[in-house]
């Protein structure tokens, strides 16, 4: 399904597009469908979010700059309903770590794919060695505790 909007900003950086209710009606998929979003030349994976009676879809800072768009443009806008799994590559030494604490195991395989990703985002996203395992090893205890944001 293809809409023209503007990229709205909320706060000083958040940056959505609102999707008419009709597109999210068509895609028969609740209130909540996970949609693949393609503005211009780049096409990216969310989830449509209600949110003060509107639609929404995220528009992050990376996806903005890949698509070219800046807050206030006006866009056109493909959506289409999503349903390849949501899969996370869990690194090698963040899976052995996991692994080695069940408790942490079994919180980590009840996480939501958004919270998996950003425990792994968060790990991966390290400049040096020692600062990944620092997060490795903050990680494991979070989850231990059963803390399941990062």
């Amino acid at each position: 399904m293809r809409f023209r909007a503007t990229v709205d900003l909320h706060g000083t950086t958040a940056t959505g597009i609102e999707v008419p209710a009709d597109v999210v009606a068509e895609l028969n998929s609740g209130k909540r469908p996970k949609v693949t979003v393609t503005i211009g030349p780049h096409t990216y994976r969310t989830t449509v979010a209600p949110m003060g009676g509107r639609y929404l879809i995220p528009l992050s800072a990376e996806n903005r700059g890949a698509a070219g768009v800046s807050a206030g443009d006006e866009v056109d806008v493909e959506l289409a309903l999503d349903a390849a799994p949501r899969i996370v590559e869990v690194p090698d030494d963040l899976a052995a770590a996991i692994a080695g604490a069940p408790v942490a195991q079994a919180t980590f395989d009840q996480l939501a794919f958004s919270h998996r990703k950003e425990w792994v985002r968060w790990v991966t996203e390290a400049k040096k060695p020692e600062t990944r395992q620092t997060r490795i090893t903050k990680t494991v205890e979070a989850l231990s505790a059963g803390r399941r944001n990062r």
